[in-house]
């Protein structure tokens, strides 16, 4: 096995949603399950019943946050040793009272510039987020 790869033959696809409200500059982070003190965005293993990228993005949207929307546009794909991360930008459009996780996490609308802070730890979700927010302060 190749080094880093967590014992697996092929890296994990995951799949990114970026949860935005442009009008208001926000965008929405959850805690991790794993580590309550550090902020994610949603995210989660593409699963063949997904059938598109773009699915899981907004499937684990969903379960992670309790938001549901709208995937407006592919912002970028990044590969780790391990993992390949597909991003995907989604306009909230309705943010559910109750969700599959909502004991598990807590979910927070940042500023651009703290939601980049937050998620500063984890380099891979950083650029994500750095690639989405470069595209919309250009747009």
């Amino acid at each position: 096995m190749g080094t880093g790869t967590k014992d697996r033959a092929t890296p994990r696809v995951v799949c990114c949603a970026i949860p935005i409200q442009r009008a208001a500059g926000k965008v929405l982070l959850i805690t991790s399950r794993k580590r309550q003190d550090l902020w994610v965005l949603p995210k989660g293993g593409y699963e063949a019943s997904d059938v598109q990228l773009e699915a899981a993005a907004s499937r684990e949207a969903l379960e992670e946050a309790g938001v549901r929307g709208k995937i407006e546009r592919y912002v970028t794909t990044i590969n780790s040793p391990s993992t390949i991360y597909h991003f995907y930008e989604m306009k909230v459009e309705r943010m559910e009272a109750d969700w599959q996780e909502s004991r598990e996490r807590i979910r927070e609308w940042f500023t651009y510039d703290e939601a980049r802070r937050r998620v500063g730890w984890k380099p891979e979700l950083r650029e994500g987020l750095d690639r989405a927010l470069m595209t919309l302060s250009s747009s």
